[in-house]
C-alpha cells in the first residue's frame, strides 16, 4: 500500500512539474537569450529591441516541422520590412546533420544551432515544432506547441502589433 501511494504521488508532482515548465507566458518579458546564425549573425535581448521576432523550434526529423518550413519563410519574407526577425532554433541534433538536411531542404530563415544559442532550454523546447513571438517591447507575445499552421503564426503575430498587407 505504502508503495501505491508513493507511486501516486510522485505521478502527481511529476505531472505538476510538466504543467508549470510548459506554463504558458504569453505578456511576460522573453527570457534573456543569446543566438548566433549559421551566417555569422549574433542576436540577443538588446539586439532586437523595436522589433518583433518569432523563434521556431525544430528537428530534422519532424515531419510537422518540415511541412510548415515553406509557410515560416514566407511570413519572413511577407514581414521582412515590417521588422520581423525570424530565427529557426534546431534542436539538440548534430551540425553535420543539420547542414546536411538543410542542403536537401533549403531555408530562406536565419538558422541557429544549439550549440549557439541557449533559447532551446529557456523555452523548454522538447516538442516540435515550437513557435514563440517576442514583440516590440520585448513580452512573449504569443506561444504555440505543436504545428501552428497559417492562422496560428499570424494570430501570434497580429498580438505582437504585426498585420499583413
Amino acid at each position: 500500500m505504502r508503495r501505491i501511494l508513493s507511486a501516486i504521488v510522485l505521478t502527481i508532482i511529476a505531472c505538476a512539474s510538466i504543467a508549470v515548465a510548459q506554463r504558458d507566458e504569453t505578456g511576460q518579458p522573453a527570457p534573456r537569450f543569446r543566438a548566433k546564425t549559421t551566417s555569422g549573425d549574433q542576436f540577443n535581448n538588446e539586439s532586437i529591441k523595436g522589433k518583433v521576432v518569432l523563434f521556431e523550434f525544430w528537428t530534422t526529423w519532424c515531419k510537422y516541422c518540415e511541412e510548415e518550413a515553406q509557410l515560416v519563410d514566407d511570413i519572413a519574407r511577407e514581414y521582412k520590412n515590417k521588422d520581423l526577425i525570424v530565427l529557426a532554433v534546431n534542436v539538440l541534433e548534430p551540425d553535420q546533420r543539420v547542414k546536411k538536411y538543410l542542403v536537401e531542404h533549403p531555408r530562406k530563415v536565419s538558422i541557429v544551432l544549439t550549440k549557439d544559442t541557449n533559447l532551446a532550454a529557456m523555452y523548454n523546447a522538447q516538442v516540435y515544432p515550437i513557435y514563440v513571438v517576442v514583440d516590440r517591447e520585448g513580452n512573449i507575445a504569443g506561444e504555440q506547441r505543436g504545428a501552428a499552421g497559417e492562422r496560428g503564426l499570424r494570430r501570434m503575430l497580429r498580438r505582437a502589433g504585426l498585420e499583413s498587407e
